[in-house]
């Protein structure tokens, strides 16, 4: 896969090219840019479908500390290497916290944004503590055994693809996610600038997810100026694009022929 090498990163991404409208998909903690395999071979038609993997997850490096903004203008500087002027950004969890700081930062080159079960605010103390301690051992574990199946059981929930990416977890040198993790922990909370957010915005949530629940979502559905509606995925946990992605491309396609 090719390789950008912009601020100072070099961002592993996959770009199916074309004049279409573009799309940059943006992975969640723990993921990569192959979460959203469904949605680009759907999309890939219409639209032109970049998908990336951000500092420290995938085949991206990463090297000292970050925040989510540093991952948007990432995001930006990645669309400059491609030579896109504006692009849909589609944001599942951490992608979609800087999928809202691109559009904050940069409203020129935003069009719009899907949020998948995602949310503007930060962590309390007592996440903070719980997660911390939780990825802790995820780092240090030999194996990750029962802790691998409840975490992918909260992103996921599917067993059969839970599988597939506890083998790529296992298979991961685990002390690379000190920076990342620090970076999900302690994020800023951007909640009172929504309402400058003023491109359309699509929210797309599972009934089922345990790590941001649906309040946060129809909380944000209510602070943006132009948001486009909340799809509310039934039996779906924290990543509803791949356990149920007929849903998920549905409402993406409808969003996407809209702007």
């Amino acid at each position: 896969m090719p390789v950008a090498e912009v601020n100072d990163q070099k961002l592993n991404y996959s770009d199916t090219g074309g004049d279409g409208l573009a799309v940059i998909f943006s992975h969640g903690f723990l993921m990569d840019h192959s979460m959203f395999d469904s949605q680009v071979e759907v999309l890939q038609s219409d639209y032109r479908c970049v998908a990336w993997d951000e500092r420290g997850f995938g085949e991206t490096p990463v090297d000292g500390s970050f925040s989510y903004w540093d991952s948007a203008n990432d995001a930006v500087a990645l669309m400059d290497h491609l030579g896109i002027d504006t692009a849909v950004f589609v944001g599942m969890s951490q992608g979609g916290f800087l999928s809202l700081r691109a559009a904050l930062a940069h409203p020129e080159r935003v069009s719009g944004i899907v949020m998948i079960d995602s949310e503007s605010g930060a962590f309390t103390e007592e996440q903070i503590e719980g997660y911390g301690a939780m990825f802790n051992q995820w780092k240090v574990s030999d194996s990750l055994g029962e802790l691998g199946e409840t975490v992918a059981g909260m992103i996921i929930g599917d067993p059969d693809i839970s599988k597939q990416w506890i083998t790529k977890w296992e298979a991961r040198d685990r002390s690379t996610l000190q920076a990342p993790m620090e970076t999900l922990l302690f994020r800023d909370d951007v909640t009172d600038r929504m309402g400058e957010i003023n491109c359309p915005v699509l929210i797309i949530h599972g009934e089922e997810d345990q790590a941001i629940p649906m309040e946060a979502a129809e909380d944000l559905m209510g602070r943006l100026p132009d948001c486009r509606g909340l799809v509310k995925v039934p039996g779906a946990s924290h990543a509803p694009n791949m356990t149920h992605p007929e849903i998920v491309n549905d409402a993406l396609g409808s969003f996407l022929a809209e702007i």
